[in-house]
């Protein structure tokens, strides 16, 4: 299942001008739309939470995974776009929160499905983009 956009899609997400720096040096950039992989989750992003761990990869401190995306964010919620190959138990348009390794602060992010979370009663998209 999928709306996943085609290949050399873009959107928009938050990078990190000259790599690190002070909030100033955050920046909105054009960036190819990420492709879930098998067990992952394409999530059309509604609201991304900034915690330290987010501050410190901005200050360059805190580099991302190995083949990681660069673009932050560490956690967010929305909406299932696109479903990878093996993926059971969600549905295009599901309401989800997800713990990532980064990319969350980005119109779309992939996070594995392990990492996805329903939203819990009475929990909104916005709020939930904090709560993992």
């Amino acid at each position: 299942m999928t709306d996943t956009p085609k290949t050399g899609a873009q959107m928009t997400a938050i990078a990190i001008e000259g790599g690190k720096g002070a909030a100033e040096a955050l920046k909105a950039v054009r960036i190819p739309v990420p492709q879930p992989q098998a067990g992952q989750i394409l999530i059309r992003v509604r609201a991304a939470g900034i915690n330290r761990p987010d501050l410190i990869q901005r200050m360059g401190f805190y580099p991302p995974p190995t083949g990681i995306t660069e673009v932050l964010g560490l956690e967010c919620s929305g909406r299932v776009s696109a479903l990878g190959n093996g993926v059971i138990g969600w549905s295009l348009g599901d309401e989800v929160c997800a713990l990532l390794a980064g990319g969350g602060q980005a119109e779309k992010a992939v996070a594995p499905a392990g990492q996805c979370m329903p939203l819990p009663a009475g929990v909104d998209l916005a709020t939930a983009g904090a709560l993992p």
